[in-house]
């Protein structure tokens, strides 16, 4: 007879973010029905449940209640067509607290080709991508769900992504590209303003110096 984990007790949310070391990768490995078999050690210090606490576990143990059902709609239809899929997500710690993640995932597959498992990777967001685009949209969906169920969430996303002219993966993608480009020419204005004062220090010490 198999042994049956009992479901951890879903923390309280509150409205304070993980601190956390946001270069470093979450990785976990899952099986075809989402049952975590694998959580590497930055998953186990984000999340704060212990390895032994997440294992046999659904992955939804860390889903926050702020995430629209329809992404993971979405999610699911791609992965387990084996698609490329970049999706963000607002997690739960067992603090009750929340983080912010972009998914890459990867496929384990048997002799014939069948998916076998989910790896997934995940990164920190930026701030600026989830204020402005992401927060906003999903407040939306979850909004419609609560008035009128996913069906309706989920048309609300298919007519938003089609007035964008992208998909959900591809408006996702833009959104990282375009962040990373803003950060990119704000480091280069920055580094050129720095230099151009350090240029006027230089002058002006000498100016001193020689009392001129």
């Amino acid at each position: 007879m198999n042994e049956v984990k009992e479901m951890i007790k879903r923390p309280i949310p509150i409205d304070k973010e993980v601190s956390w070391d946001k270069t470093k990768t979450i990785m976990s490995k899952t099986d075809l029905y989402g049952t975590i078999e694998y959580a590497n050690e930055v998953f186990v210090d984000v999340c704060g449940y212990e390895d032994y606490e997440l294992m046999a576990q659904p992955h939804n143990i860390v889903r926050h209640p702020d995430m629209p059902k329809v992404i993971f709609k979405v999610l699911w239809e791609n992965i387990q067509k084996g698609n490329q899929f970049h999706g963000i997500v607002k997690n739960l710690a067992k603090s009750g607290r929340y983080y912010w993640v972009i998914t890459n995932f990867e496929y384990s597959r048997d002799e014939n080709g069948n998916i076998v498992n989910y790896i997934a990777r995940r990164k920190a967001v930026p701030e600026e991508v989830i204020t402005k685009h992401i927060e906003p949209l999903y407040k939306k969906l979850l909004q419609i769900e609560q008035a009128s169920g996913v069906d309706a969430s989920e048309k609300y996303l298919i007519g938003f992504l089609e007035e964008e002219g992208l998909s959900y993966v591809e408006l996702v993608t833009k959104l990282m590209i375009e962040n990373q480009k803003t950060e990119e020419l704000q480091q280069i204005q920055h580094d050129a303003v720095v230099k151009g004062t350090e240029e006027e220090e230089k002058k002006g010490f000498f100016s001193r110096f020689f009392g001129l």
